[in-house]
């Protein structure tokens, strides 16, 4: 299997564990990451200024991953949905689907139709595959429960796409459950991480996010397991300014998937980019053993 990995900006200048941690587990289960130069933003900072702007950027991306002939992993559910939403309107627009066009030949980009998005998620679950990935354990993470954190991006609005059920999102927890944690279901599962708000209401963005850590933490998960590089930047990298802002002592371990799965594959937590972590993942780590 073949795939080009679209990190994002968060990823590409911040997260760098998230693109690190997926390219070694891929690796180990033989998927090859196709190199795509060129990638830009994916339009989502001009979703307020303009459509042609915003979607001629995602199209863009889209166009340079088609001519590779491979699937597109996203590595942050905000990247994810604007592709997806670029793709509606490409296809219920037809003077915007002109104009769009128009603008890639312009730079000998195209086709527009062709890429394959895809979520994580649907990678390993859906094509990967549950019973692939617990082959492939060395070192079940027996005795740990660990939450579970989709992220609305991923799973919202329902009428784009169906990554994973919308009330009631399964495919995380039973990826995690695959590496032999346990990882049920708690009332907060589907509280957001606050992403969305942090550049107009940084007040209330922080206030989400410790509020989850803190529910989290209080009903005695061992760590929380993130998907997307916007929301572990909340949880895990903004976690103390989190727990200053509402007033609480947060100390959760979160942890991207690719780094918990690279773990169970046996591989080194530096190789993962643990290292890069804000939150005390080393209390994660010592539980691992």
């Amino acid at each position: 299997m073949k795939v080009a990995i679209f990190p994002g900006c968060i990823a590409a200048t911040e997260q760098y564990a998230c693109e690190l941690s997926t390219r070694e587990v891929l690796r180990e289960l033989g998927v090859e990451v196709v190199e795509v130069p060129g990638f830009s933003c994916c339009g989502w900072p001009l979703q307020n200024v303009g459509t042609v702007g915003w979607v001629y950027l995602a199209a863009r991306n889209m166009a340079l991953a088609a001519e590779k002939g491979v699937p597109l992993i996203t590595l942050c559910n905000v990247c994810n949905r604007m592709f997806y939403e670029a793709k509606f309107l490409l296809t219920t627009n037809s003077e915007l689907r002109e104009k769009i066009s128009s603008l890639l030949k312009e730079e000998g980009r195209g086709p527009l139709d062709g890429v394959e998005i895809l979520h994580p998620l649907e990678l390993f679950h859906d094509r990967i595959g549950v019973e692939e990935i617990k082959k492939r354990i060395k070192k079940p993470l027996k005795g740990l429960k660990l939450a579970a954190h989709t992220g609305c991006q991923a799973i919202r609005p329902r009428k784009l796409r169906s990554i994973d059920d919308p009330e009631y999102p399964k495919k995380l927890p039973s990826l995690i459950e695959a590496l032999g944690a346990q990882s049920p279901h708690y009332p907060e599962a589907l509280d957001c991480c606050g992403a969305y708000l942090f550049y107009t209401r940084k007040d209330a963005s922080l206030t989400l996010a410790g509020e989850k850590v803190e529910a989290v933490q209080n009903w005695g998960f061992d760590g929380l397991v993130t998907v997307c590089s916007s929301g572990h930047r909340m949880l895990d990298g903004r976690q103390d300014a989190a727990a200053t802002t509402i007033g609480k002592a947060l100390n959760l371990p979160v942890v991207y998937y690719t780094q918990l799965l690279g773990l169970a594959m046996g591989l080194a937590p530096e190789k993962l980019g643990l290292q890069l972590n804000r939150s005390p993942v080393k209390n994660l780590l010592e539980k691992i053993g």
